[in-house]
């Protein structure tokens, strides 16, 4: 089984397309971050591999079967090979009992390695080196000093018996001590990205996924290589350190960024894509970058740290260098935090106006409040207001059928006496509707709506994704054209902006 390069069936295929939980990588995804790796580590009998959040096993037996084939120059015997590769190079890490199991039928054989049916003969125990602990939480002050797991969701009472999630890698101050000190070369894997903390009782979930990337530092490997969500670019809840580290490490040479997470886990929808990277220790410059969109790849050296977040279209950066030499005041700041009234999504008031009452657009429509409900921005109240919806009109990131984007979804200006709940945001506040009206007409644009799109990889919109936005004169309205030339944009610049941006009807 592990000299065979046939993938047609294979199990572990099937088995990549079955789950939105833990993402199980496919084989041919493994390989291409194979790939990156130097070909010479696959032909060293001393080289030593590491996957510290094994699922399927897949990478495990991928690289089984490329040592296979690289070593059987210096050891001829196939069965010498097998046993020298299984027992002194590859190691891994289970998530749980049963990848446990099911890593080791994918790299022995057996669900045992010691087994008559393994393929390895030197195994004296079960597990092999493919391990599983089955490991508590340490809580402090109610949460997991290493995850950040909630006591009341996690805690032994309160689980009972269900998993408790709390993966041996990330559990421990000294991971070195797993495997009694020992030296890997790579530390290869597809690690969980998110863990249901159970917040007041609602589903909030927290990224962890950076935890196992930081902890695999620590062990000081000549090469780390997973393949992760890209929120971390630009947002995505307690990442903002993770963002920071990873954005000043020049010791990562290579991402390949896929904007849709389906091009990668066929059937799953990773909020805001995924991407694999390639961290060498040896390695200090800028990173070679691929961007993949509808298929298309686009590639550029870059330095990762050239602003605050990462930017993951290549072909936007001329146009927010462009934009950046004017030097202008940006948009962000005139951009309200959520609840700029007080009011939350739910909230409805009453079905009828009445005297002094204030319009409430909600996502259900208009009802009417009180003066005194507002909590927030009373000041508002009696200015123009340009408004938005919250959330994006592409789910996640996802463009639509022809590849293009139109980013906003409702978009209005509300009059004096007019407000809005948790729905909408506030784009902007105006004494008169003449600069209001001009705003939204710059807002509609493509221009803006391309420089915001870097900075998309979640659902929901916020002041920070108009980082790269101009302020405007907005005492006339903006066209397209207008702000092309203004910004001495070139045809080339300007077909990539129609080819993402569609359109606002």
């Amino acid at each position: 089984m592990i000299l065979s390069t046939n993938y047609n069936p294979d199990v572990l295929t099937c088995l990549a397309n079955l789950s939105n939980d833990e993402v199980f990588t496919p084989p041919q995804v493994v390989n291409r971050m194979l790939d990156m790796l130097p070909a010479e580590l696959f032909s060293s009998k001393e080289t030593k591999f590491l996957d510290p959040v094994s699922k399927s096993g897949v990478f495990l037996r991928e690289i089984a079967k490329r040592l296979m084939i690289g070593l059987e120059s210096q050891i001829p015997d196939i069965h010498e090979r097998a046993d020298h590769i299984l027992t002194n190079q590859l190691y891994g890490i289970a998530i749980t009992e049963l990848t446990a199991l099911t890593s080791r039928r994918s790299l022995y054989c057996s669900k045992h390695a010691n087994s008559k049916y393994s393929i390895c003969r030197k195994f004296n125990d079960e597990e092999g080196n493919l391990r599983y602990r089955a490991i508590e939480h340490t809580f402090v002050d109610g949460k997991c000093k290493y995850c950040g797991a909630s006591e009341s969701v996690f805690g032994e009472d309160a689980r009972k018996d269900l998993e408790s999630h709390a993966y041996e890698f990330i559990h421990t101050d000294k991971p070195e001590k797993i495997f009694g000190n020992m030296k890997f070369d790579v530390i290869i894997g597809n690690p969980p990205y998110q863990l249901n903390i159970g917040v007041q009782k609602e589903n909030y979930a927290i990224p962890i996924y950076q935890k196992f990337i930081q902890q695999a530092k620590k062990l000081q490997p000549r090469y780390i290589t997973m393949i992760i969500p890209s929120r971390w670019f630009t947002g995505g809840r307690g990442l903002d350190e993770f963002r920071s580290e990873m954005l000043n490490d020049s010791h990562i040479k290579y991402i390949k960024d896929y904007i849709d997470s389906k091009d990668v886990f066929p059937g799953v929808d990773v909020s805001g894509g995924v991407n694999y990277f390639l961290w060498s220790k040896d390695y200090s410059g800028p990173c070679e970058y691929i961007n993949v969109v509808n298929g298309k790849e686009t590639s550029a050296l870059r330095k990762l740290n050239e602003y605050s977040v990462f930017p993951r279209y290549n072909q936007t950066i001329t146009i927010i260098n462009k934009a950046k030499q004017f030097k202008e005041k940006l948009v962000s700041p005139m951009v309200s935090s959520q609840t700029p009234f007080g009011f939350i999504t739910t909230y409805r008031g009453q079905e009828e106006p009445f005297d002094e009452a204030l319009s409430l657009y909600t996502s259900g429509g208009v009802t009417y409040v009180k003066p005194e409900d507002v909590s927030r921005h009373p000041e508002w109240i009696d200015k123009y207001k340009v408004i938005f919806s919250k959330a994006t009109c592409e789910h996640a990131g996802t463009p639509d059928k022809s590849g293009r984007y139109r980013v906003f979804s409702t978009m209005r200006v509300l009059s004096p006496k007019e407000i809005c709940t948790q729905s909408y945001l506030v784009g902007g506040v105006f004494d008169s509707q003449v600069e209001a009206e001009n705003y939204l007409s710059y807002l509609r644009t493509a221009f803006v709506r391309i420089l915001m799109l870097p900075t998309l990889t979640s659902q929901d919109l916020s002041a920070d994704k108009f980082q790269f936005v101009p302020i405007q004169d907005f005492s006339h309205p903006w066209t397209d054209e207008m702000l092309y030339e203004k910004y001495g944009l070139e045809d080339d610049e300007i077909a990539f902006i129609e080819s993402m941006i569609r359109p606002m009807e």
